[in-house]
This record gives C-alpha cells, sequence and structure tokens, in this order.
C-alpha cells in the first residue's frame, strides 16, 4: 500500500469509502451521502489549508482509505489546531494501514506548521478509539447525547495529540 496527497480525481473512490459509514452506521453525523462531486470540494478545500491523503493498493491502484484535517474551530487562536478524520474500506481494519495514513498525515501538519490534532468519535467505536490510542491520542472529554441518527442519540468522544512543540508565538500555519 502506498499513501499519497488526493487528487480531485480521487473524490468518486472517496465518496464510494464514505458512502457505507454515513448509510450503515453512526460513525459520522452526515445523513446522505455527499457525491463525488462534493467530496472533490472538500479535498481541494483541505489540501489548500490543511491536508488530505489517500490510501493507495499497490496491486491494482485502487483507493481503499484516505485521511484528512481541517479547522478545529474557526476562530483565530484556534489556527495551530486541526481536526482530523480517517476511513478505511470494510474490511481493511488492523492491517497496518489507518496508521500509514494517519503518520503521513501528521507529517504534513507538521510542516505546514500546525501544533495539536484533534479527533472525535462517535462511540462506542473501540477501532477508532484503539487507534487513536496506538497513535498517541489522549482522550479530552466525551459530549453526551449530541447527535441523532438511526432513531437514537449517540456520544462523542474527543481526544487530541501533540503534532509539534516550538517557540512561542508559533509560526503562521502555511
Amino acid at each position: 500500500m502506498k499513501v499519497r496527497a488526493a487528487t480531485e480525481g480521487d473524490a468518486a473512490a472517496c465518496a464510494a469509502i464514505y458512502a457505507p459509514y454515513v448509510t450503515d452506521t453512526a460513525i459520522t453525523f452526515e445523513i446522505e451521502p455527499p457525491t463525488a462531486d462534493q467530496l472533490a470540494a472538500r479535498i481541494a478545500a483541505a489540501e489548500r489549508t490543511h491536508a488530505w491523503l489517500v490510501l493507495e493498493n499497490l496491486e491494482d491502484s485502487r483507493v481503499v482509505g484516505y485521511a484528512y484535517a481541517g479547522p478545529y474551530k474557526e476562530r483565530p487562536a484556534y489556527r495551530w489546531s486541526c481536526e482530523v478524520s480517517i476511513y478505511l474500506e470494510t474490511g481493511l481494519r488492523r492491517t497496518g494501514g489507518g496508521r500509514a495514513l494517519y503518520e503521513a498525515l501528521f507529517a504534513r501538519l507538521v510542516e505546514r506548521g500546525y501544533r495539536t490534532a484533534v479527533a472525535g468519535m462517535t462511540l462506542p467505536n473501540e477501532a477508532s478509539a484503539g487507534l487513536h490510542r496506538a497513535l498517541g491520542f489522549e482522550p479530552v472529554g466525551t459530549y453526551r447525547r449530541v447527535g441523532w441518527k438511526h432513531g437514537r442519540w449517540h456520544d462523542v468522544a474527543w481526544m487530541q495529540r501533540t503534532l509539534a512543540e516550538g517557540g512561542d508565538p508559533p509560526v503562521e500555519p502555511r
């Protein structure tokens, strides 16, 4: 498997990976799967300010996962922090692909000047919590009953990880 920067041409593959998470789970709180065009716009926006990476199967050059970062919050004081997410094709958990994607994503974010990554996960989701713990994320809190999907309320746990330390004031992210 190979990790590389996403292009808008990867949008259809990313949409296909994401759709079952939207329709069949509460892992994401989106209700309708986004179209390839919508994901192309998300990829372009992430690449401008943060990063969007894909995991490609070398045997058939097929995209089988992706990870991306975006703003944590819009207010200026948060600009060195970002929110990260990762999605793998069904059946690819515990294969090392998630770790490879996230490690490459974190390196790119550090290059761009980001200091902290946060991740939210709908509970229960031990696979995601385990991956995040293994990559150095620490729990920081849980929002109780904040999302309604599939006929019930869901909690969201938040974790954070330091990406980089440095002198203060920090250099502006680029």
